[in-house]
């Protein structure tokens, strides 16, 4: 099931190190995510024999094939060539969290750090009427925490409501319909908790 060649950041073939380097990092956070090559190879539609030689270097893959492996692992391709990427302690100061897109009046922050592991956390940040958008939203289906550090918030959980305060939460899945809101004339601040992480 050898996918031929895969070329390496810069544009080369990989050679005997970096696939060797590769591979150790394949390894590494398969088994930081506690996952067997046949639960491996099951996600990336891929043999366990295939995916033992690309940890040990003795083979290497396709963009195609290394796609589907950072996916089961909830990566993505750079991940896997980061070599600073790797698990350990890292700081982030607030100034540096990234921050995605969101609705007009609220800002959406990535905490827990790339490549995702167990869990993922966000801090959301409402100014006064803003909300996560018109409509209610779902993606996969982890367990998700909703945890009001600032402010107040609507939660509307299936169509139903529910009202925070500062120090409350909420538990739900992921795959329930929800949209977060701020009725009130003071800024809110949130974190949402999920685990497992979901698909982007």
């Amino acid at each position: 099931m050898t996918d031929r060649s895969l070329p390496d950041p810069s544009g080369g073939a990989t050679d005997g190190a970096a696939d060797a380097a590769l591979g150790d990092r394949i390894r590494e956070y398969r088994m930081m995510r506690r996952m067997s090559l046949r639960a491996l190879g099951e996600a990336a539609q891929a043999s366990p024999g295939f995916l033992s030689q690309l940890e040990r270097g003795q083979v290497n893959c396709s963009i195609g094939m290394l796609r589907r492996i950072a996916v089961a692992l909830g990566l993505t391709v750079a991940d896997l060539f980061d070599q600073d990427g790797r698990p350990g302690p890292r700081a982030v100061r607030r100034a540096d969290r990234p921050m995605l897109h969101t609705a007009p009046g609220s800002r959406k922050f990535l905490i827990s750090q790339r490549p995702l592991s167990h869990l993922e956390v966000y801090a959301g940040e409402f100014d006064p009427g803003a909300s996560t958008g018109d409509d209610a939203y779902t993606h996969g289906d982890s367990q998700e925490i909703l945890l009001v550090i600032n402010g107040a918030v609507r939660i509307e959980l299936d169509g139903r409501a529910h009202d925070l305060e500062a120090g409350d939460s909420i538990e739900y899945r992921s795959s329930v319909p929800h949209r977060v809101v701020n009725r009130h004339e003071e800024p809110a601040e949130i974190l949402w908790i999920i685990s497992p992480p979901t698909p982007d």
